[in-house]
């Protein structure tokens, strides 16, 4: 992954399934494509929206971690 090009908080933003196709989310400094998933149309998973750091709000989700098995990581969140 040291490879993956560097995003910032507002490019991310901008992924939010609402002002660009690309539906992306970030956790634990990855970002990840959420475009495929039907769970993620319009930029909103339950309470949770896209174009954003979910890395905080996770302890709070049904599931773990390894839910970001399935998706694609398309680069890393700029610090």
């Amino acid at each position: 992954m040291d490879d993956l090009p560097i995003y910032s908080r507002s490019q991310l933003a901008l992924r939010n399934g609402q002002d660009k196709e690309e539906i992306w989310v970030a956790y634990l400094g990855i970002i990840y494509d959420v475009s495929q998933s039907r769970l993620w149309r319009d930029g909103k998973h339950y309470e949770h929206w896209a174009g954003q750091d979910l890395s905080p709000e996770l302890t709070d989700a049904p599931h773990t971690e390894k839910v970001f098995e399935r998706f694609k990581a398309i680069g890393k969140l700029k610090t």
